[in-house]
């Protein structure tokens, strides 16, 4: 990983001048997630734990065409929910979580899924990072911003923070942008980080961010 060439903090106009140019450059960033319903969302972010994007899609297909309702993931029998997302990893506990937290909003919130984040990380299987995702894409009021790889990656890169947990991360990050952009800030790098920054090798030649980042490759 590229190491940032200065450990001084980025100053807030910069990280707006980032964020501006990938905001130009990604104009339809989005949750790549496959959903239609905040269950939907809820259970593809649960699996997409140590899971691709990609990978928790093609898994989603099969399953939102079994489960459609809380009802049905608190009834489907646990070794079939298993089956089902069996090639996303960590299969048996994100089935037994998944399940859990199907039978939660059936008691607590009439099976549905809760639009704050004190009642969405009360379920099982969900914490701070999946209830913001649910948060930013379905209800537009994300508490937090998203941190996963990508994000850590190239908030380190670009200097915008030099924490390594993703709990200090999220919070360098807020201090650094307005709420407004938190659930943009985390899709703009996630694409970046998918379509340019990548984790082994950075294509620092081609990359639209090169003359601002503390990273790149001159």
């Amino acid at each position: 990983m590229p190491k940032p060439k200065s450990n001084a903090p980025r100053k807030k106009v910069e990280i707006h001048s980032i964020l501006d140019l990938l905001s130009k450059t990604y104009p339809t960033a989005h949750c790549e997630l496959n959903y239609t319903t905040p269950l939907d969302l809820l259970v593809a972010t649960i699996l997409s734990a140590q899971c691709t994007d990609a990978r928790v899609n093609l898994v989603t297909k099969a399953l939102f065409a079994r489960c459609k309702i809380a009802k049905d993931y608190a009834e489907i029998p646990l070794g079939e929910l298993e089956q089902l997302v069996q090639s996303t990893g960590f299969f048996r506990s994100k089935a037994k979580h998944i399940q859990g937290c199907a039978q939660a909003l059936l008691k607590h919130h009439t099976g549905e899924v809760p639009g704050k984040l004190d009642a969405l990380v009360q379920l099982p299987g969900v914490g701070r990072k999946t209830a913001n995702v649910v948060l930013g894409e379905i209800f537009g009021t994300p508490e937090g911003i998203v941190v996963d790889t990508h994000v850590k990656r190239l908030a380190g890169r670009l200097g915008f923070t030099y924490a390594k947990t993703p709990e200090k991360i999220e919070q360098d990050l807020i201090k650094l942008v307005p709420k407004e952009r938190w659930a943009i800030l985390s899709h703009l790098l996630i694409w970046h980080g998918r379509r340019r920054c990548f984790a082994r090798k950075p294509n620092c030649a081609a990359c639209e961010l090169s003359s601002l980042c503390q990273s790149a490759a001159k």
